[in-house]
């Protein structure tokens, strides 16, 4: 992750119980430690801020309590 972007993290985190009590369940984009953006889905979030922002200048993180929102595992298939 870059810097920029640690940084919006760090906000988020700093800040979810409040920002969960105003968004819960909105996707969110935190740009300069401040939300500028509140949608329903990642895909409109995205959408409607590359318009606007350039790509890797803002965070779009799903608004929800505790740690599932951002924990991710990610797979991938092995050829035999």
């Amino acid at each position: 992750m870059n810097n920029v972007l640690e940084q919006e993290f760090d906000y988020y985190l700093k800040n979810q119980t409040e920002l969960v009590k105003q968004y819960e369940g909105k996707f969110i984009v935190i740009k300069d430690q401040k939300v500028v953006g509140v949608f329903d889905s990642e895909l409109e979030a995205y959408t409607e801020m590359q318009k606007t922002e350039d790509l890797g200048t803002f965070l779009i993180q799903q608004c929800t309590p505790g740690k599932e929102s951002y924990t991710q595992t990610f797979h991938s298939r092995v050829s035999v």
